[in-house]
């Protein structure tokens, strides 16, 4: 094997010292050097060992060594701790990134079995036997089990083809410099073919690559006999399909250590640049038509992008050379493209035709060398910040660059360049272009994910690290749209109807690489200011097997494309063109076809117009989907059956039933209508001897969130009896229950006087009196129907109930006041206290906040009720609190990093899931920064107290500004993970209620087709109301309550998508809690569900079995007790021990002992 001159020599591997990550007594997280040869005595040793563990991986503060921590700095240490100040924000960042190039970098052991993999290939090669020339169209010299690599379209071509030995093997490529990355550890070699291969006009005609697939063809030909490789197959190098190469693997245990690719190059020096200049034409245009060549003076379209592809083949070994000089004693370069791999893998941006390859970022890094944007003292995080920032305030797709330093006036110039590219990046050569087949839409999604990369590395409140380098950032939780194109085989008709025949040519055919970027133009252009970034997947064919057929362009699947929407003119219903008499109104007019119409506006002007009709928010957010199937049938003959989008998948399962049908908007707005009308008028209300000092929400559709918004009602007498005591409707038993009606609670807060009582019992009495008051005057002053009570009054207003409840701001100090023994008054957290500042303070502030995060992100609310309504559907709606969920949703909206906050509620619910099933609940708090409140030294103290107290603070702790240390909402509820239908098979019990009182089975995500009347009158009815409506009638859930305080069904839970059923698990009978009572009496462990194996059911009787050590012991032969019951006043008990039973069960009920005889139990299970 030769290696190149000038590539850099084999590193030796430095010895490094050895970090740990522990956390110290103030909760950061520190470095600590581990000394190998230290001597450390055992009973320090143990003490350290009990210093840094940890209950279940939890972090926890440790505390360093007098000896330790006192411990002067090496000149290391001191340069080290400069530098991470400088550029890091703390010594942790500095450490992951360390810990992240060690774990992505090849070892040296693996590298020396590469070594000698490549040496053993290179003496196969050299054995390659030659072959007799023949036609390149003649090839059954080629045995049947090796198939040429190429789509050979038109098949026809002139050239003869003979194979002879390699003229030189030399590795290319990332692995001599040192940057290629795992885990898909790839080297390319070079493969010389010698000059006599070729002839004057190979060229021409694709001749060149036809006499490449072959040349590859015979070498796998030879290899395939060796039993050297474990896999042999073909692939497209960057799924560019005129540039097949082949794949060796070794055999056994190395199969997965590396893949080597061997590509062929022509002879230095045989074919002349001049050639290939981008204006030149290499195909003409009869042989790719297959006709007859035309006459004398006709001209030929140039082929840029075939020119660009044979002259990468000539400058592989230049390439190499030219990096090897960059690197040269700058360490810093390695790691920074390195990192910069890692950045573009998570994106998906590395790899497939047009990617910003790993190749291209070492060769940016180098011209940033070259202009000195960059040292060659930096660091790896250095390199990595700069030239992300290069590329955020750089646009290759207006204004290109180029490495060249060569005047040669024979040499295409960049505007040369940029007519015939879309991204320009010009070789040291001058003759290549490394973006050609990169579109101008992936580049600036490159473009885009670094400025953002940028904003998130200067954010000190986030772990950027983490965001950028180890987050992966698939289509689907990037963009707020995304839409499919398959088949993919419906573009050739696309390039026919767009007329890219030039274009489809320069491409070999390839009619998807040709047509994408005109296809995303269109749509670029059609969106305009809706989309802030449209972009598309990159083409990727996928290897195959030197035994088949090359895989042909329509095999790629699917193309997949993305929008980024901008929520201020995303929904827009009108595109406003030109005036009608101006000459762009006829472009105008050709872009949108029918669509396009005169329109008169307000300000006078009569111009084209396009006019998307849509009655809801729900259609205005679809919009962009007509947008693109419009234009995609109308410029690219793309059917809509050959569109697939998936914008709005998932809203149905929110929509409303109700006029406009829609997801809900609409109906919440009519709420919060009602709501500040109510508001206005408790403020002036007159008559209260204290004045109302702020009226705040809390009911979830004041903050947009309820998955059901509340719908004005009125009630049908004939479906209600009167309640003359409390002039208020009864449901009749006879009919369906009535509709439901959610009360929505408003919290009064009245002013502070020196007139309040300080007895909590005297201002609940006062606090009534003001219901009463309340209830008067509204009735009075605005004729509304008011009912009230003790703790609230219920006002029904506009077909909504809103119910009232005073609260003084003092009531939650008072409720925690406690007397000693001694006298001596101290205030503690009581539960009522407790309850009473989540209903009075926490709740409105947040209700507040997420109501302005609403007017901020349009897409919050719809993204908060499928949260909610797949939780539900998971029936977890008791095990999480509503809250919680709301603020799980705010954090995505207030810290989206690395994504941007959704502006669709289709990507919001897929991120929530993701935070779900991501978050490290037990090692960080979720810091939800409601109104920009919490600074930076807020953030720090917050973590350090989490990591303090973590034993003490719930599973998921969620921390908000009024709300940093006790995560109120998540103290009594976590969470889990299922589906949206929850499988029903491992429940013991399936409870089927009656729908007819269900009041709430529409709101299932399997609605039944018909539903029962619930005495409820149009909206535009007349009724005279004269009586309160029923309020809050839930007859499903007063049953689930009730069942959850019978010991029979302790985990009983509803859910309202799941047909009606209600589910429970057959736990702790009477018995079984009755023995619970008993052993905990007695100091022993009480029975759990694992302890109990169920049996049966016979007809309507239950086996089951528990065991307990205590049942074995004082005599007792065996430890399981069979137990059977048909009603909880019997019971009948099988077992060995009868005499140990009598002290276990309860004296007052009956029971029959019976022998341990199996025979026996048929008769009681027939």
């Amino acid at each position: 094997m030769r290696w190149p001159q000038g590539a850099p020599p084999r590193q030796r591997k430095e010895q490094q010292p050895r970090y740990k990550v522990v956390s110290n007594a103030g909760g950061d997280v520190e470095a600590v050097e581990e000394e190998e040869n230290q001597d450390v005595s055992k009973k320090g040793r143990r003490q350290g060992k009990k210093r840094v563990s940890a209950p279940d991986g939890v972090l926890q503060p440790v505390k360093l060594s007098r000896a330790d921590l006192y411990k002067p700095p090496t000149n290391e240490e001191l340069s080290q701790l400069k530098e991470t100040e400088n550029l890091f924000h703390s010594s942790l960042l500095r450490l992951q990134i360390e810990e992240l190039l060690k774990e992505v970098r090849l070892k040296e052991k693996k590298k020396q079995r590469i070594d000698a993999f490549l040496h053993e290939i290179n003496t196969l090669l050299s054995t390659v036997p030659e072959t007799a020339e023949a036609d390149i169209t003649d090839q059954t010299w080629l045995p049947k089990h090796v198939r040429v690599p190429l789509l050979q379209v038109p098949f026809g071509v002139k050239g003869k083809f003979h194979f002879l030995p390699p003229a030189a093997v030399k590795v290319v490529g990332s692995y001599l410099l040192g940057t290629c990355i795992k885990p898909e550890i790839n080297v390319d070699v070079a493969v010389t073919m010698p000059r006599e291969i070729f002839q004057d006009k190979d060229h021409l005609n694709q001749r060149y690559y036809r006499k490449r697939a072959l040349y590859l063809a015979h070498i796998a030909q030879h290899l395939a006999k060796k039993q050297l490789f474990g896999s042999i197959k073909f692939a497209y190098a960057n799924s560019n399909h005129l540039k097949p190469v082949l794949l060796l693997r070794p055999q056994g245990k190395d199969e997965k250590l590396v893949t080597v690719r061997l590509y062929a190059c022509p002879a230095s020096g045989f074919f002349k640049p001049s050639r290939f200049h981008p204006s030149k034409n290499n195909v003409r245009l009869a042989w790719f038509l297959e006709q007859a060549a035309p006459g004398e003076g006709a001209t030929e379209p140039p082929t840029p992008h075939y020119n660009n592809s044979f002259l990468c083949d000539t400058v592989l070994e230049s390439h190499l050379h030219f990096l090897s000089g960059a690197a040269a004693d700058f360490p810093g370069m390695r790691d920074g493209v390195a990192l910069l791999k890692v950045w573009l893998h998570q994106r998906e941006l590395d790899k497939g035709l047009g990617g910003f390859s790993g190749f291209v970022a070492s060769m940016l890094v180098a011209y940033l060398l070259t202009k000195h944007k960059i040292s060659r003292m930096m660091s790896g995080y250095q390199v990595l910040r700069n030239a992300l920032q290069f590329l955020a305030t750089t646009d290759l797709s207006i204004e290109g660059i180029s490495l060249s330093k060569d005047t040669d006036g024979s040499l295409p110039t960049l505007t040369d360049f940029q007519q015939a590219f879309e991204v320009v990046f010009v070789d040291p050569s001058g003759l290549v272009n490394l973006c050609a087949d990169m579109t101008a839409s992936t580049y600036k999604q490159v473009q885009f994910e670094a400025k953002h990369s940028m904003d998130v590395l200067d954010d000190k409140t986030v772990d950027g690290f983490q965001l950028l380098l180890l987050t992966t950032k698939p289509l689907l939780r990037t963009f707020d749209h995304v839409f499919y194109l398959k088949p993919v085989s419906k573009l050739q008709g696309a390039c026919k109807k767009m007329q890219l025949l030039n274009e489809l040519m320069d491409r070999g055919g390839n009619y998807v690489a040709t047509s994408l970027p005109f296809i995303t133009s269109l749509l670029a252009r059609g969106l305009d200011e809706r989309a802030l970034l449209l972009t598309h997947s990159l083409p990727q064919t996928q290897e195959w097997p030197i035994d088949a057929d090359p895989p042909k362009h329509k095999d790629i699947g699917h193309l997949s494309f993305g929008l980024l929407l901008a929520p201020e003119f995303a929904a827009s219903v009108l595109e406003r063109g030109p005036e009608a008499d101006r000459p762009e109104a006829a472009d105008f007019r050709r872009f949108w076809g029918e669509k396009s119409e005169l329109r008169r506006f307000q300000d006078g002007a009569i111009c084209e117009a396009v006019v998307w009709q849509a009655d809801t928010l729900a259609q205005k957010r679809l919009i962009p989907e007509r947008i693109v199937r419009h234009l995609l049938q109308l410029h690219a003959g793309i059917p809509e059956s050959s569109i697939c989008y998936t914008g709005a998948v998932l809203e149905s399962v929110i929509k409303t039933r109700r006029e406009p049908a829609g997801t809900g908007e609409e109906a919440m707005a009519g709420v919060i209508r009602s709501y500040d009308d109510l508001s206005r008028k408790l403020w002036k209300l007159e008559g209260l001897p204290l004045t109302v000092t702020a009226v705040q929400g809390t009911h979830p559709a004041l903050r947009y969130t309820d998955v059901f918004p509340p719908a004005p009602m009125k009630p049908d007498y004939s479906y209600h009896e009167r309640s003359k005591e409390k002039e208020s409707l009864l449901p009749l038993a006879d009919k369906p229950c009535p509709a439901y009606i959610p009360p929505m609670k408003v919290i009064c807060h009245m002013e502070g006087s020196g007139q309040w009582p300080q007895d909590k019992e005297a201002i609940k009495r006062i606090k009534a009196a003001f219901h009463l008051q309340l209830a008067e005057l509204l009735s009075q002053q605005h004729h509304f129907l008011c009912r009230p009570a003790a703790s609230h009054t219920d006002v029904y207003k506009d077909g909504y109930v809103f119910r009232l409840q005073v609260a003084y701001h003092r009531e939650p100090q008072i409720l925690k006041e406690v007397v000693t023994p001694e006298g001596m008054l101290k205030y503690r957290d009581t539960e009522e206290s407790q309850q009473l500042e989540l209903e009075t303070l926490h709740l409105p502030y947040l209700t507040s906040c997420l109501h302005g995060l609403q007017q901020q992100h349009p897409a919050f609310s719809g993204t908060c009720r499928l949260a909610k309504r797949w939780i539900s559907a998971q029936m977890l709606s008791d095990g999480l609190a509503e809250e919680c969920v709301d603020l799980l949703v705010a954090f995505l909206f207030l810290h989206p990093a690395p994504f941007t906050s959704p502006s669709c509620p289709q990507v919001g619910f897929l991120r929530f899931l993701h935070l779900l099933t991501t978050f490290d609940w037990k090692n960080a708090p979720l810091i939800v920064n409601l109104n920009s409140e919490l600074k930076d030294a807020d953030y720090t103290e917050i973590k350090n107290e989490f990591v303090a107290s973590r034993t003490d603070l719930p599973i998921m702790f969620i921390s908000t500004p009024r709300d940093q240390r006790c995560s109120v909402w998540t103290k009594e509820r976590p969470s889990a993970q299922v589906a949206f239908r929850p499988p029903l098979d491992f429940y013991d019990v399936l409870i089927h209620l009656n729908p007819k009182q269900i009041p709430r089975h529409l709101e299932g995500v399997d609605r039944p087709v018909k539903s029962f009347s619930r005495g409820m009158l149009k909206s535009d009815a007349p009724v005279k109301t004269l009586s309160f409506p029923v309020v809050d009638y839930d007859p499903v859930q007063c049953y689930l309550q009730e069942l959850r305080e019978n010991v029979w069904f302790p985990y009983a839970s509803y859910c309202r998508s799941i047909y009606l059923h209600l589910m429970g698990s057959w736990q702790a009978w009477p018995l079984l809690s009755y023995l619970n009572r008993q052993l905990a009496s007695s100091g022993c462990g009480l029975l759990r569900s694992k302890d109990i194996f169920w049996g049966g059911p016979w007809k309507d009787v239950f086996l089951f079995c528990i065991k307990h050590p205590l049942l074995s012991g004082a005599g007792c032969r065996c430890e399981e007790i069979l137990s059977c019951s048909c009603v909880c006043k019997t019971i009948t008990i099988f077992t060995a021990t009868p005499y140990a039973i009598p002290y276990l069960l309860p004296y007052h009920m009956p029971f029959t002992i019976i022998p341990y005889v199996p025979q026996n139990w048929g008769v009681y299970f027939k």
